[in-house]
């Protein structure tokens, strides 16, 4: 089949390398180069490399899209982020893969919001593309578990298997599947900022585990240090850090941390 894909993060690479494996390629789209780092330098997305390695022709503008020469059979868009017109969506079939339990989480951020709110599991959702976010009909669903110490990169790499399982399956027979509406009243997620990474040590330690495990890490001091805690387990309802990194330096195991301190007692937040 001829496909046109669309997506930007790191874990939709795995499923358009399953699919440009086994389907013809006409283009793919994603988000324009955006600075990076301390010198913001411009960094294309981790599906722009991927395309790149692939020979593929890549477009960074939606507006490009009617410049396309070669009519899809399917479009496939996951983890994009630019909303879509009549032009896209009249084009062909146009298909989205969402990682959340719909109309439960639509939005920008579901796994990182499912694991910020503890949950065990969610549904990955093969649906139909329309002009509301995340409002279209469901193909497929796929429930994949969230495990207590599952970071958001974790879940991302499930999000993917299930995503390349339910392509392959629904590709084969697109017409075997009929979508059915979503039931309930949706709820919706945001963008997360560098204010929710700050550390509230009043919270539990399942509700700060959460908070590493989403968003990558929890900013706070530790006596008078700025520090970043980049890793941390649950363990019989405790919280265990395990790496760190001081403001200003690599990333260290919490015991290389400790033995920085000479002995001095620990004080979180201060």
């Amino acid at each position: 089949m001829k496909l046109v894909l669309m997506g930007t993060n790191d874990f939709v690479v795995p499923v358009f390398d399953e699919l440009a494996n086994k389907h013809d390629i006409i283009a793919v789209f994603t988000r324009a180069p955006k600075p990076m780092g301390r010198k913001h330098i411009l960094t294309p997305s981790p599906v722009h490399n991927w395309a790149v390695s692939r020979g593929l022709n890549v477009h960074t503008s939606i507006k490009e899209f009617d410049g396309i020469a070669d009519k899809p059979d399917f479009i496939i868009v996951i983890s994009y982020g630019v909303i879509l017109r009549d032009n896209v969506l009249n084009a062909a079939r146009c298909i989205n893969i969402h990682p959340s339990s719909l109309p439960k989480y639509r939005g920008p951020s579901p796994i990182r919001t499912a694991i910020l709110n503890g949950d065990k599991s969610l549904d990955v959702c093969l649906m139909a593309m329309t002009e509301e976010m995340d409002a279209g009909d469901v193909y497929m669903r796929e429930n994949i578990d969230i495990d207590i110490n599952d970071n958001n990169e974790i879940v991302e790499g499930k999000v993917s298997n299930a995503a390349i399982k339910m392509l392959n399956q629904y590709l084969k027979e697109p017409d075997k599947y009929i979508a059915q509406p979503q039931i309930g009243e949706p709820t919706f997620t945001r963008k997360f900022t560098g204010d929710d990474e700050i550390i509230d040590w009043d919270k539990s330690s399942t509700e700060i585990h959460n908070q590493i495990r989403a968003l990558g890490c929890g900013r706070t001091k530790i006596n008078g240090i700025d520090v970043k805690i980049v890793e941390t387990l649950l363990e019989n309802g405790e919280l265990r850090i395990v790496r760190v990194q001081p403001s200003g330096k690599n990333p260290m195991d919490w015991k290389s941390f400790i033995n920085g301190l000479h002995g001095a007692d620990i004080k979180y937040g201060e």
